[in-house]
C-alpha cells in the first residue's frame, strides 16, 4: 500500500512538472535612433505582463514553452508584436518611435510607417556593428500592425 501511495505521489509530481515548464528569454531593446529603451513592458496574450527592460534596455523573462508571441509596449514607441522561432532564447529588438501625423489619411500614415518598418533588418545589423547587439541575425519575425482597416466593401 505504501509503495502504491509513493508511486502515485511521484507520478503526479512528475506530470505537474511537465506542464509547468518555462523557457527563459533574454535580450535588449533599442529604438531606431540607437538609444537604449528603459522600462519597456513585455506582455504575452496582450494582457499578462511578464517583465520590463532595465535602465540599459536589457531584460530577462520566463514564459511558458507553448507561448510563441511576445508584445513589447511603451509610450512613444510603436507596439511591437514578435513571433518567436522554436530555439529563440535571445531577442535583440529595434523598436520604431511613434510619431504624430496630423492631417494625413490612415493609408498614407501606414505607407510611411511601412517604409520605416522595412528598415528594421538593416538597423539591426547597424546595432550589431556598433556593439549594441550580440548577434547579427534575428530569431523572430515582427508583425506590422496597420492603422487603416481594409474595408469589406
Amino acid at each position: 500500500m505504501k509503495r502504491l501511495l509513493i508511486f502515485f505521489i511521484l507520478f503526479n509530481v512528475s506530470i505537474y512538472s511537465l506542464y509547468s515548464q518555462n523557457k527563459t528569454i533574454k535580450g535588449r531593446v533599442i529604438s531606431n535612433d540607437m538609444e537604449t529603451m528603459s522600462f519597456v513592458s513585455i506582455m504575452i496574450n496582450d494582457t499578462i505582463k511578464v517583465g520590463q527592460t532595465d535602465l540599459n534596455g536589457y531584460f530577462k523573462i520566463e514564459i511558458p514553452i507553448s507561448e510563441q508571441k511576445i508584445v513589447f509596449i511603451d509610450i512613444g514607441l510603436e507596439k511591437t508584436p514578435i513571433k518567436l522561432e522554436d530555439k529563440c532564447d535571445n531577442v535583440e529588438l529595434v523598436m520604431l518611435l511613434a510619431g504624430t501625423n496630423d492631417f494625413m489619411t490612415f493609408k498614407k500614415i501606414d505607407r510611411l510607417r511601412m517604409k520605416e518598418f522595412k528598415k528594421l533588418p538593416e538597423l539591426h545589423k547597424e546595432a550589431f556593428n556598433k556593439g549594441l547587439f550580440l548577434t547579427d541575425k534575428v530569431c523572430y519575425t515582427i508583425e506590422f500592425i496597420p492603422h487603416a482597416k481594409k474595408s469589406s466593401i
